[in-house]
């Protein structure tokens, strides 16, 4: 169920502020009537501009995603070349998901935890990100970086490769064995050899002693 398209944008933002300080407090999901609950006010109220927990959870995840989404246009729309538009593309989402994890690590494994239950409802932020890093793909390939991949195949290898830097979770397990100059030198690497060619990686069938 859609919320109301009469709600105004500041009563929407000003419930979905409030729950994710609750989830964050409480340690769980915040559901329409404890919402309603904490603000004093009546469920049907809530109900008018959430109709369902979902869509509360919903605006609480578009607050999460919000500086994120705002980081990958600007470094999109910006005029650096292309290979610093790999590196900021990753590297401000890391800094600002490490900001956070360090400021209340608590508070983050609990979003982290809810955000892996709800995938479905995340989904589409991945995919966005996932949407935006092909067009820097193709930006890269018509200057000649990443040559005879398909962009969904180079769109699989490079996740691989960065996935540690904007997964949430994985920062939680990992985070002392990340860091930015890292980060730079698989970018330096990524735009230094990836191909379609064949390097003999996998070319060898059986093993034979040396």
């Amino acid at each position: 169920m859609s919320v109301s398209s009469s709600t105004h944008p500041s009563e929407r933002r000003k419930f979905a502020l409030m729950a994710l300080d609750l989830t964050v407090r409480r340690g769980t999901e915040i559901s329409v009537a404890q919402l309603a609950a904490e603000a004093g006010i009546s469920v049907a109220r809530v109900e008018a501009v959430f109709p369902t927990d979902a869509d509360l959870f919903d605006a609480v995840t578009e607050l999460w995603f919000e500086p994120h989404v705002e980081i990958m246009e600007e470094v999109l729309g910006s005029d650096l070349p292309i290979n610093r538009k790999f590196h900021e593309f990753y590297a401000r989402r890391f800094r600002r998901n490490r900001e956070e994890f360090r400021r209340d690590p608590a508070a983050f494994a609990v979003l982290c935890d809810l955000g892996a239950r709800r995938f479905e409802q995340v989904r589409s932020y991945v995919d966005l990100a996932d949407h935006y890093l092909c067009e820097l793909i193709a930006e890269a390939q018509a200057d000649g970086f990443f040559p005879g991949l398909e962009i969904d195949r180079a769109l699989t290898l490079i996740n691989q490769m960065l996935m540690c830097y904007t997964m949430p979770d994985l920062l939680i397990t990992i985070n002392d064995r990340l860091a930015e100059d890292k980060l730079a030198a698989i970018v330096d690497t990524m735009f230094a050899g990836l191909s379609a060619t064949d390097g003999g990686a996998s070319g060898l069938k059986a093993l034979r002693p040396a």
